[in-house]
């Protein structure tokens, strides 16, 4: 039970550090339920592939993309010891990397409530759900491939600085 200002504080070790990737298990449409195993071990794993998460990656690698903090919610009929079980496994086969400087920035959270299901969707219900929302280095990337690089294009064919030209900036103040 954590309010989002928890949130923050567990994920965020410094405040430019305060992008979140997220993600989820089992996300399953209602005609795969029955091939879809419900277990812990197996819904905190695939919170962890990229394939599950809430923002694309192109390349996600585990061992060079370190986390510097996670928070996995679970929701319905799981128990602390399950969890314990699964992070450990987590940690040991590799699956997650921490940062050296935070090696302890992972926290749980239970819920015995089921996650809310809406009749017209097109997700299965299951009687365990996990969310995980972490802070995580490869996030930099992505903002390099999505934003940077698209900005060092524009800037070498110096379009839109006319704009600030014309509203007195010099040259020397634009990075």
């Amino acid at each position: 039970n954590a309010n989002l200002d928890e949130l923050r504080v567990n994920l965020v070790p410094f405040p430019r550090l305060h992008f979140m990737t997220t993600g989820m298990s089992p996300i399953v449409s209602k005609m795969d339920i029955s091939a879809t195993p419900n277990d812990v071990q197996t819904i905190t794993d695939e919170c962890f592939k990229p394939t599950n998460w809430l923002l694309h990656y192109d390349s996600f690698d585990p061992a060079e993309d370190q986390y510097m903090s996670i928070v996995l919610n679970y929701r319905g009929n799981v128990s602390g010891k399950e969890v314990n079980t699964a992070v450990q496994l987590l940690k040991k086969d590799h699956k997650i990397s921490l940062v050296e400087w935070c090696p302890t920035g992972l926290k749980v959270g239970l819920n015995d409530v089921p996650a809310a299901i809406l009749e017209q969707d097109d997700i299965a219900a299951f009687s365990k759900n996990a969310v995980m929302i972490a802070n995580n280095t490869a996030i930099s990337r992505l903002f390099y491939e999505r934003i940077s690089k698209k900005y060092d294009i524009m800037f070498d064919q110096r379009a839109f600085l006319h704009w600030y030209f014309g509203e007195g900036m010099s040259g020397g103040g634009i990075p």
